[in-house]
């Protein structure tokens, strides 16, 4: 089975008018891409955000061929229960045909947008995990009666079950993010790790989860940023400037996370995760032309040479 590709609108495409979107998932849908990415953030450093799920059902409503992938959520900022009914109304619109991924993560970059949440950051982690427990049990469809450090209910119920399974990863590099993976997860969504980083924390995640295995097996995914060119320097040049505005550091800190050049380049970065044990990529992908037609170009030979 070959790893599964797809790729975040950018923030370029997402500043111009929505009707270009649909024109943008076409490409990627036309040129055999696996899935759309949405982010999510409520007020990340300058302010930006999208919200991950109305954003997701926006995508997924605006192309029905490709599956959507979350990554990643910040469920420690909102109520399990509203999250489950909100996750169920998607599915629904998604049928049995195509895939959710919904990714986890603990919100750790940007601590005054956990504040400004009303969630103290110190226990973003533990908020986490009751929350993720709390959301599996409630996708069930059954009754559940709950009683936590952040968390009380009785009787709460989400009906109907979702349609298909939504397959939960969790994000994050951290022991307790492996931790959070082996308990929870259906699979790591890993970022900022090398090949080799990548391979340890997978074993580290099967430690963790000791017999259990999801149902489907595991499926870990990365997400990375991709610059495209006709070098890795002029690649570098593309992406390098979109980090530092939506991150605030030097480009320098990420580069090594971050392939690029041409598709061989970047398909030759892709495939040493694959021999790690990465099963799907999740993509913001820039090329030096500024162009979407190109950025999608690139990426559908990535997966092509992948295999």
């Amino acid at each position: 089975m070959s790893a599964r590709v797809g790729l975040f609108l950018s923030r370029q495409a997402l500043t111009q008018d929505p009707s270009s979107w649909r024109e943008a998932l076409s490409a990627m849908a036309d040129a055999g891409l696996d899935h759309v990415g949405s982010a999510d953030h409520i007020s990340f450093h300058t302010g930006w955000g999208i919200d991950g799920i109305v954003h997701a059902a926006t995508l997924a409503a605006l192309e029905p061929r490709l599956d959507v992938a979350i990554g990643v959520y910040l469920l420690a900022l909102r109520h399990p229960v509203p999250v489950a009914r909100q996750i169920v109304t998607l599915t629904q619109a998604l049928g049995l045909t195509r895939t959710l991924e919904l990714g986890i993560g603990v919100a750790g970059e940007d601590r005054h947008e956990i504040e400004i949440c009303g969630v103290d950051p110190a226990t973003r982690g533990r908020r986490t995990n009751e929350s993720l427990s709390v959301l599996r049990a409630l996708l069930t469809g059954a009754p559940l009666d709950h009683e936590g450090e952040f968390f009380s209910m009785r009787a709460a119920q989400i009906l109907p079950r979702p349609p298909a399974k939504v397959r939960i990863v969790v994000g994050g590099r951290t022991p307790a993010a492996l931790r959070r993976t082996g308990l929870y997860g259906d699979g790591w969504l890993g970022i900022w790790t090398t090949p080799q980083q990548y391979g340890g924390r997978i074993a580290s995640i099967s430690e963790a989860a000791g017999a259990r295995v999801p149902d489907g097996g595991w499926q870990h995914g990365l997400q990375l940023w991709v610059g495209v060119g006709d070098t890795p320097a002029e690649g570098a040049v593309a992406v390098g400037k979109e980090m530092e505005a939506l991150y605030q550091v030097p480009f320098e800190r990420f580069a090594k996370f971050a392939p690029c050049g041409t598709p061989d380049d970047i398909a030759r970065a892709f495939h040493a995760y694959v021999e790690a044990g990465c099963t799907g990529f999740n993509v913001a992908v820039y090329p030096a032309s500024g162009r979407w037609s190109d950025a999608v170009e690139a990426m559908a030979e990535v997966k092509r040479l992948l295999g």
